[in-house]
């Protein structure tokens, strides 16, 4: 019987590059990959939000620099992920995490201006950050995409159409990037948070949520950002070579429950 080989499971000096890093999902991501020795590239339009969490990393003993990033620019991505390669040297893990709360009824006025918006932010942004990421990726020996979208791509919630179209677009994105670059070695995979507590959460009433989570989490509660940034980190490690085009909900049991 062969021997069991020893896959790593550090991310120690590997370069991620996070995206809407300054505050929820991604900033506890960037707070995790610095703790667990990753050079991190804390990306945000809030330039600085981005600023206090590399600090932080920082004062942790970790490697960390923000950069000002409006995912919706194409030349502002290009500019920004070559700035971050030449900045640590490489670039080995991109985290499309950056979204914005679009709530707009579909006979709305203001329905174009909002529906380009969301799709400008939650869903072009990502493949054009891989695209510039892609010639750094080729480079690495453990390149990794992970794409966070949500459980609105899994099913919907009414008023939220463009943000479901996005989420459900990220889903897919994933998938065939997945099969197009599976060969090259690089994994492509999604996760979809379900009910986490978050800056944009924090608007609901903790009465409603508690209400909420209890009537459709089979774990009966909100998730924390940590709790969705660990699964982030499971999907980077050098040792998840084998999984890609996966779409993992992260949701407490939210999409495993009928009623």
């Amino acid at each position: 019987m062969s021997d069991v080989r020893e896959l790593s499971r550090s991310v120690k000096g590997l370069t991620v590059l996070v995206t809407g890093a300054a505050s929820g999902m991604g900033r506890a991501t960037a707070r995790v990959f610095g703790n667990e020795g990753a050079n991190v590239a804390v990306t945000d339009f809030d330039e600085q939000g981005a600023q206090d969490v590399a600090r932080e990393i920082a004062a942790s003993g970790g490697a960390a620099r923000a950069w000002k990033l409006d995912v919706a620019d194409g030349g502002e991505i290009k500019r920004v992920v070559g700035d971050v390669a030449a900045h640590f040297g490489c670039l080995d893990i991109v985290v499309n995490n950056a979204g914005i709360s679009v709530r707009i009824a579909i006979d709305d006025e203001a329905y174009e201006d909002a529906w380009a918006k969301g799709i400008a932010v939650m869903l072009t942004a990502h493949p054009r950050i891989i695209r510039a990421a892609l010639p750094h990726l080729r480079k690495s020996k453990s390149p990794r995409i992970v794409n966070i979208a949500s459980t609105e791509a899994l099913g919907a919630t009414a008023l939220h159409s463009p943000y479901s179209a996005a989420k459900g677009g990220v889903a897919s994105l994933t998938r065939s990037l997945a099969v197009e670059l599976g060969r090259e070695g690089i994994t492509v995979n999604c996760i979809c948070p379900g009910p986490i507590r978050t800056g944009i959460t924090d608007r609901i009433p903790e009465e409603h949520k508690t209400i909420y989570a209890k009537r459709r989490t089979a774990l009966g509660r909100y998730g924390d950002p940590e709790e969705v940034a660990h699964m982030t980190l499971s999907l980077c490690l050098p040792a998840a070579s084998f999984l890609t085009g996966a779409v993992i909900p992260v949701d407490g049991g939210l999409m495993a429950r009928n009623a």
